[in-house]
């Protein structure tokens, strides 16, 4: 089941004009404030009824304008996450979860209800209030809430924007966990780059009220062109598998035959992971430099070059791991005579692990 959206409404001077399609995984909006991911996000929520739009869930026409097709937000079945987690303070965890399908008339799935709560691993809170749970806590028994929902589509609206950077480490793996054991479509708003570079499968980036660059993770981050964040958030996306934890306390990557070096990571061996290098964090090297500290070094050519201001550069080498970028001057390039085809090494200065459990050791 996709999502297809087309959307064009007018506020003031501020026109959004985006068609796109969110297909089945997690689809983020990605964007500056005021780039339109929430007005587009309300409008598949029936909350903002635009003044052109085609809407449609799998074969159900949620709005066509043309036809003069309408569904008011009480019918459209989705599954809505707020930035705070919005759950009833008089009803226990329990009260929370059941409310979806009580408000819809439906009986409760007890199997499916089960299902949830041990993906959300909530068990242990159904008999307390609101006021008991953590906020991280809060926001699995929202996302618990609205699968509850009978959705045919979630909307996540900044739903970590209020949480510190350990309830955020929390919570990424659930929505990882629903991306991939869910056939529902995810529409997940937020401007932080570790967000996309972790939890999408789709991007969708918009500035000014249109879309930018769509495509997988990897393929947007690393396009100079489409960067509604500014130079900063530029940068490689790779995927890796845990291969060691070393008793010096190092976990090491395999990215297709390259290894990278960081601080212990949390998760098992043969583990999946999404790395993110940062084009800001890669230095260039003709050869492979002696006599560094630096652990994360990786062979391979020049892809392209890219002038992205009057003194700058991006620098695509093509290694075994997949595409890295380094952003450097041009005055750079021009000492090194960087041309297409040339072999050059990257000496990776930061490598995180897509979410908010990097580390900045080269």
């Amino acid at each position: 089941m996709s999502l297809l959206i087309s959307v064009h409404h007018k506020f003031g001077d501020f026109i959004l004009d985006a068609k796109f399609e969110a297909p089945k995984g997690l689809t983020v909006l990605y964007g500056r404030s005021g780039s339109g991911k929430s007005t587009i996000i309300n409008a598949v929520a029936g909350l903002l009824r635009p003044q052109k739009a085609q809407i449609t869930v799998g074969s159900q026409v949620l709005q066509d304008s043309d036809a003069r097709t309408w569904v008011p937000p009480h019918k459209r079945r989705l599954g809505y996450i707020f930035q705070d987690s919005r759950l009833f303070p008089h009803l226990s965890v329990a009260g929370n979860l059941d409310y979806a399908a009580r408000a819809s008339r439906r009986s409760i799935d007890t199997a499916h209800r089960a299902q949830v709560i041990d993906m959300l691993d909530i068990g242990a809170l159904l008999a307390r209030r609101p006021i008991a749970l953590s906020g991280g806590e809060k926001q699995r028994v929202a996302i618990g809430r609205a699968l509850l929902a009978d959705p045919q589509v979630i909307l996540a609206d900044e739903p970590l924007a209020s949480l510190d950077g350990a309830r955020k480490a929390e919570i990424l793996p659930y929505f990882e966990r629903i991306r991939d054991e869910t056939d529902i479509p995810i529409l997940y708003v937020t401007h932080a780059v570790n967000e996309v570079a972790r939890l999408a499968t789709t991007v969708i980036a918009l500035e000014k009220g249109k879309v930018l660059r769509q495509g997988p993770a990897r393929d947007v981050l690393s396009d100079p062109r489409a960067r509604p964040m500014g130079l900063g958030a530029v940068g490689a996306v790779l995927d890796a598998v845990i291969k060691a934890h070393h008793d010096d306390g190092l976990t090491e990557l395999d990215a297709g035959g390259a290894a990278f070096f960081l601080p212990h990571v949390a998760q098992p061996i043969g583990a999946k992971v999404r790395v993110r290098l940062p084009a800001s964090d890669v230095l260039l090297a003709h050869q492979r430099p002696s006599g560094l500290s630096a652990l994360n070094i990786v062979s391979g050519q020049v892809e392209a070059i890219q002038n992205t201001s009057e003194s700058g550069a991006i620098v695509t080498l093509s290694t075994c791991a997949g595409p890295i970028l380094a952003r450097i001057t041009q005055r750079s390039v021009r000492a090194m005579d960087l041309r297409v085809g040339n072999p050059c090494c990257a000496i990776v200065k930061t490598v995180a692990i897509a979410s908010d459990l990097g580390t900045d050791l080269a």
